[in-house]
């Protein structure tokens, strides 16, 4: 089954900045070098690779920090204008064909660190991914943080959008963050200041979410990972995990699951280019090999469009998208 969606089912746009290097990203890498930056700095970056769905276009300037004061150091250098934005392990997130202008700033492995400063708390670095933090739990007797096995990201990315699963989300473990503001100061926040809401947060745009601490409560390793096996098999089971895809599209409007609207819209299987529907799990959307993020986009509105039309209940996408067309 395949769609062409007129041009009014087009995407929105989203909110964004032109780019503010104007093609002088070369002299911007060398007066960022002479003042100390240890990180990895690189321009026109391809991001394709390093995303679930590999599609997109490049990053303006792609920034890989060597450590949080090399993170602070560069933001408090750079222009406010230039737009920054956080890059985890790409798998909630379209990245358009024509690229991110500014900064994509890229946590890598010096991020990922984890301690545990007591019997039932974690201190997790913003590059540690959801299933790292749960097997720490895990062999550390911390029970209440399983559903992270389940949940395809890094702390940085589901501490920002509050992130869930299988009935639990980062608000009922998380205890702080610590936060890279645009400004390149370093701030700590309580949970209560996030401001948490369904797959939203209080995280101003351009900070980079640096560490988090998560709390849970004290538990045997077996149970807590007989738990997680039990995680990782139904994703396995229900879930298109060995396809190019983006994780759950659209969030689920108050007493509806999105993937039942999309199903009665007749969208399963619904293809626009080689983008499609997932058969297996149709709120998961699919490059099937050559689509273009537009293709998925487009294709993602056409059932926004869809399912408005059968259940006038409009989607809200949960995946991000960023970037121009």
């Amino acid at each position: 089954m395949t769609a062409d969606p007129p041009a009014a089912v087009r995407a929105e746009p989203v909110k964004g900045l032109p780019s503010t290097l104007d093609g002088k990203e070369g002299q911007f890498l060398d007066k960022l070098g002479t003042n100390g930056v240890k990180g990895k700095l690189t321009a026109n970056a391809p991001l394709a690779p390093l995303v679930w769905f590999k599609s997109g276009g490049a990053a303006e300037l792609l920034f890989q920090p060597a450590d949080v004061d090399d993170l602070a150091s560069f933001m408090q250098q750079l222009d406010p204008a230039v737009p920054v934005m956080a890059l985890g392990l790409g798998s909630n997130l379209i990245v358009r064909d024509g690229g991110v202008p500014g900064v994509v700033v890229r946590l890598g492995k010096a991020f990922a660190k984890i301690d545990r400063p007591d019997e039932t708390t974690l201190r997790c670095g913003g590059g540690a991914s959801g299933i790292l933090v749960s097997s720490t739990a895990r062999d550390a007797g911390i029970a209440g943080l399983e559903f992270l096995r389940g949940i395809p990201g890094t702390v940085g990315g589901f501490v920002r959008m509050n992130g869930g699963a299988y009935g639990r989300e980062v608000r009922d473990i998380l205890v702080s963050a610590k936060l890279v503001l645009r400004s390149g100061e370093l701030v700590e926040w309580p949970l209560e200041k996030l401001g948490y809401t369904y797959r939203h947060s209080e995280v101003p745009e351009g900070a980079i979410v640096v560490e988090a601490t998560f709390r849970g409560t004290p538990g045997k390793p077996e149970a807590i990972g007989a738990e997680m096996d039990a995680i990782a098999r139904a994703r396995e089971e229900s879930q298109p995990l060995r396809s190019r895809t983006g994780g759950s599209t659209f969030k689920n409007p108050p007493g509806h699951k999105a993937w039942a609207l999309i199903d009665a819209a007749g969208c399963r299987g619904l293809t626009i280019g080689d983008a499609q529907v997932s058969e297996k799990h149709c709120n998961f959307l699919l490059n099937l090999g050559s689509a273009t993020s537009a293709d998925i986009e487009a294709l993602g509105e056409e059932v926004r469009r869809r399912v408005a039309e059968k259940s006038d209940i409009t989607l809200e996408w949960e995946i991000q998208r960023v970037g121009t067309q």
